[in-house]
C-alpha cells in the first residue's frame, strides 16, 4: 500500500498555555511545559490533501496489513510519528461502528440520533483509541514501564497494550472503587495492580511525582499522545458519514480528554480543508462529579474542583479533570456547551441504549440522558443531526445492571427507581403454568 508523505516539517510539543506556546522536541519526556506548566499538545499535522487521503483512508480498509486494520493507525497522516511507524503498537483498535436507534432517538427527543459506539474497542472502550498512541510513544522513547491512574478502563487499556509493547503496567486505582469487570482485565493483562486509600484526583498527583522519580512513563489523558490517538475517533466518524459533518457531537465528560481530543480533531480537519464547519460539542456530567459544568456558568472564576465526587458512573467519577482548560477551549470554540445530569437520568438513559439492543457502561450513558435533558429544554432543536459518544461496553459494569433491573441500585443520592427495569422471574418447573405465563 503507498504511503501518502504529509509534509517534511517535523512535529513537535506545543504548550496550549496562550501566552506561552513554547515548543519542546516530540521526543522529550514531559507532560507539562517546563516554563509554565499549561498543558502540552502535538503540532498540528501539515501538507495534507484531504481528496486523496480521503481514497487513500478507505483503501486501506481493504489491507490486511495491521496499521491499515487499525481504525487509529489507518489515520496515521493525522498522527505526529512521521515515518517511525516501527514503534507502533496495536490490537487493531478501532473500527467501531455508527449505530442508529428509533427508541433512543424517541427517548432523546430527537429525530434521528447515532452512537459513535466506542464499547466495539479491543479491551471495550475509547481508551484503546489513545492508548495505542500513547504505547507507542512509550516504545519510540525506550520506556520498560508505564503507570496509570484509573477508575476502570485506562487501567484495562493500558494494560493489554503496554503487555503488546513489552512494557511492564502498573496501575494505581482508588481502593474500594471500581468496578470488577474492569478491574479483571488489567489483572488477567499482567499489569501490577496498586489499591491506593485516596480518590482519582489524589493518586494522579502522587503518580506524577513517582513517575518523575523512577522513570515511569504515565499514561493517563494528561499525556498528549493519548489525545492524539483519541482524535482518529472523530476523523473514523466522519469517514463513516462520508465526511458530512453533524450538528452535535455529545460526549460524557470526566477528565476531559475525550472533548479535548476531538476538538483538536475537527480543528485541524477544518483547517485541512477536509470539512467545512465544525460540529457543536455538548459535554454531559454526572451531577455529584460535575466541576466543569459548574465552571462553564463562571468560566472567569477558578476552576471548581470536588473533593470528593461521587457518581455510580465510574468512568466519570472525576473531580479534577486535568484537560479542562483544553476543554473549555474546544466547547467554547464550537459554540457547545456543558449540562449535568442525575444518577437517576443516567440509569433510565442506559436502561434505553440496552433495550435498543447496543448497551453501554454508565458512563456513556449520560450522552442520552443530556441529550434528553437538552432537548426538553429547547436547547437542541429535535431535527439536530446528532452523534453521541458511546465509550464503553455494556459488559464493564454487570452488577450495575442487574441492580437496577432488581430494584437495587442506591446512589449517593438514594434509591434509584427503575423505570425500565426488566427483573428476572424465578419460575416452577411446569410447562402448563410457564406458558400461561407468557401467554
Amino acid at each position: 500500500m503507498p504511503q501518502y508523505n504529509r509534509g517534511f516539517v517535523p512535529s513537535h510539543l506545543v504548550c496550549f498555555n496562550g501566552n506561552c506556546r513554547a515548543q519542546y522536541p516530540i521526543t522529550e519526556v514531559i507532560y507539562n511545559c517546563p516554563r509554565c506548566g499549561g498543558l502540552l499538545e502535538a503540532s498540528a499535522p501539515v501538507g495534507l490533501d484531504p481528496e486523496r487521503l480521503k481514497r487513500l483512508w478507505r483503501e486501506r480498509r481493504m489491507s490486511n496489513a495491521p496499521l491499515d486494520q487499525s481504525g487509529v493507525w489507518r489515520y496515521r497522516e493525522l498522527l505526529p510519528f512521521e515515518d517511525q511507524l516501527e514503534h507502533a503498537v496495536t490490537l487493531r483498535e478501532g473500527n467501531t461502528p455508527l449505530l442508529s436507534s428509533p427508541r433512543a432517538s424517541a427517548y432523546g427527543g430527537l429525530r434521528t440520533l447515532a452512537f459513535k459506539h466506542q464499547g466495539f474497542n479491543p479491551t471495550g472502550s475509547f481508551k484503546d483509541n489513545g492508548m495505542t498512541c500513547g504505547a507507542s510513544q512509550g516504545r519510540r522513547l525506550g520506556m520498560k514501564r508505564a503507570a496509570c491512574v484509573s477508575t476502570g478502563n485506562t487501567s484495562a487499556s493500558m494494560a493489554a497494550y503496554a503487555a503488546q509493547a513489552g512494557m511492564q503496567a502498573i496501575i494505581f486505582l482508588p481502593h474500594g472503587n471500581i468496578s470488577y469487570g474492569k478491574l479483571a482485565q488489567a489483572l488477567e493483562y499482567g499489569a501490577r495492580t496498586l489499591q491506593v486509600e485516596a480518590n482519582f484526583d489524589q493518586i494522579l498527583k502522587l503518580v506524577r511525582v513517582l513517575a518523575e522519580q523512577l522513570g515511569i512513563y504515565l499514561l493517563n489523558s494528561v499525556n498528549p499522545f493519548r489525545i492524539e490517538g483519541q482524535k482518529t475517533i472523530m476523523a473514523e466518524m466522519l469517514d463513516q458519514r462520508d465526511w458530512r459533518v453533524p450538528d452535535w457531537v455529545a460526549v460524557p465528560g470526566g477528565n476531559l480528554g475525550n472533548v479535548s481530543a476531538f476538538g483538536k480533531a475537527l480543528r485541524e480537519l477544518q483547517s485541512a480543508g477536509f470539512i467545512d464547519r465544525l460540529p457543536r460539542l455538548a459535554v454531559i456530567q454526572a451531577e455529584g462529579s460535575a466541576p466543569f459544568e459548574a465552571f462553564s456558568h463562571a468560566p472567569a472564576a477558578a476552576f471548581p474542583t470536588v473533593e470528593h465526587p461521587e457518581t455510580l458512573a465510574t468512568a466519570i467519577k472525576i473531580g479534577d479533570p486535568v484537560s479542562w482548560p483544553k476543554a473549555w477551549h474546544e466547547v467554547t470554540n464550537s459554540g457547545g456547551l456543558v449540562e449535568k445530569v442525575t444518577e437517576q437520568e443516567i440509569a433510565d438513559a442506559k436502561a434505553v441504549i440496552g433495550a435498543s439492543g447496543i448497551g453501554c457502561e454508565p458512563a456513556s450513558a449520560a450522552t442520552l440522558a443530556g441529550i434528553r435533558k437538552l432537548t426538553a429544554a429547547g436547547r437542541i432543536p429535535p431535527d439536530a443531526d446528532t452523534v453521541a459518544i458511546l465509550t464503553g461496553n455494556v459488559l464493564k459494569d454487570p452488577d450495575y445492571i442487574y441492580r437496577y433491573h432488581t430494584g437495587q441500585l442506591t446512589a449517593h443520592s438514594g434509591a434509584i427507581r427503575g423505570a425500565f427495569e426488566n427483573a428476572p422471574m424465578v419460575v416452577p418447573n411446569d410447562p402448563e403454568r410457564i406458558a400461561a405465563l407468557l401467554a
